[in-house]
């Protein structure tokens, strides 16, 4: 109809009245358009805080707002932190960190004047046990236990020592020695009973019925010990001939098929990935290369497995640590054995 309108109008009028009229009528369609539109938009649409009571919350919306807000920060945070928990341990600049180490004596895990057994038969007789040598004269070489300690990075020694004042707050000094020393013994319970399972019946030590206290901790492993066979060593000490360091294996046995160096721990909080187990990668990759070099054992291993017991019986976590994965740990390893050297 508006285009019958415009073309009866065309033909009353010349050109250039013409160009006029068209871009008033445009104009003002146009606007009227938008008018309409808009008005129209307004009655069908009405705001979902429209029956908000703005006074209500008023002083809400004015503390989230407000720049003069006395909210937390980081350097608050950090203040109020060292009151409750003292000092923060401050780490190394990330452009330190992050700069890609070698270890300067690439010393190789496996020993090539061995022969890599991956047969699945056991030695015949006992498990080996050698006995760490303690004492005077003798404590000159240091343990991996040690050697990682001291060699702890930043990050992780700040947790520690977090989590220790956290302990201390809520159980007190004596408290928390207590609850460490109940931790080590349950430890010791259950190593004495995971050996009482795999010794031979000849050998076993009288009263080795694993005690109440680390009865969760052996329904824990069940599973696992149902893939473990060919024992061939139980907590027994090894030592690196040539990197002079020792420590004690927990055990040296078959997991499904693969001689491993085994490393039973306990835990309160679940560790389902590798990562959760901190340092005891590298722990055991420390171990077969001292193994792999110690010539009172005839065979050498390239795999690893870390096993996370409960106390609550829960099925324990089994990590296991293939050949690749031993080499990287192992050149970590070394990287932290060099850093030792160089600080004492």
């Amino acid at each position: 109809m508006r285009f019958c309108q415009l073309f009866n109008k065309v033909q009353h009028v010349g050109s250039r009245s013409l160009v006029i009229g068209l871009f008033s009528y445009a104009n003002s369609s146009a606007v009227a358009g938008i008018s309409t539109s808009c008005a129209s938009n307004g009655r069908k649409k009405t705001s979902q805080y429209s029956t908000v009571d703005t006074e209500k919350y008023s002083s809400l919306v004015q503390s989230v707002v407000s720049a003069r807000t006395s909210s937390q920060t980081p350097a608050s945070l950090e203040e109020e932190d060292g009151h409750i928990y003292g000092p923060v341990v401050k780490s190394k600049p990330a452009t330190e960190r992050s700069a890609l180490k070698v270890p300067k004596n690439p010393v190789p895990l496996l020993n090539h004047t061995k022969i890599l057994d991956l047969t699945s038969e056991a030695d015949s007789g006992p498990p080996t046990r050698i006995p760490l040598q303690r004492g005077a004269g003798k404590s000159s070489t240091p343990s991996v236990t040690r050697i990682l300690q001291q060699t702890m990075p930043p990050e992780q020694s700040f947790y520690l020592e977090r989590w220790r004042k956290m302990m201390i707050a809520e159980l007190g000094e004596e408290g928390f020695k207590e609850y460490s020393l109940n931790l080590f013994r349950q430890g010791k319970q259950f190593h004495v009973a995971l050996e009482a399972i795999f010794m031979s019946e000849e050998v076993l030590a009288k009263d080795t019925e694993p005690s109440e206290a680390v009865a969760g901790y052996i329904e824990s492993v069940q599973h696992v010990l149902e893939d473990i066979s060919g024992v061939r060593a139980i907590e027994s000490a090894v030592q690196h001939q040539s990197l002079q360091y020792l420590g004690l294996v927990d055990c040296v046995a078959q997991y499904r098929g693969k001689l491993c160096v085994i490393d039973w721990k306990t835990s309160e909080k679940p560790k389902p990935f590798l990562h959760n187990t901190y340092d005891n990668p590298l722990q055991v990759a420390a171990y077969i290369g001292a193994l792999n070099s110690d010539e009172h054992y005839g065979y050498q291993v390239e795999s690893g497995l870390i096993v996370v017991a409960y106390k609550d019986g829960s099925p324990a976590h089994p990590h296991f640590m293939n050949s690749d994965l031993c080499l990287e740990y192992w050149t970590k390893w070394l990287i932290r054995l060099e850093e030792f050297l160089e600080r004492k």
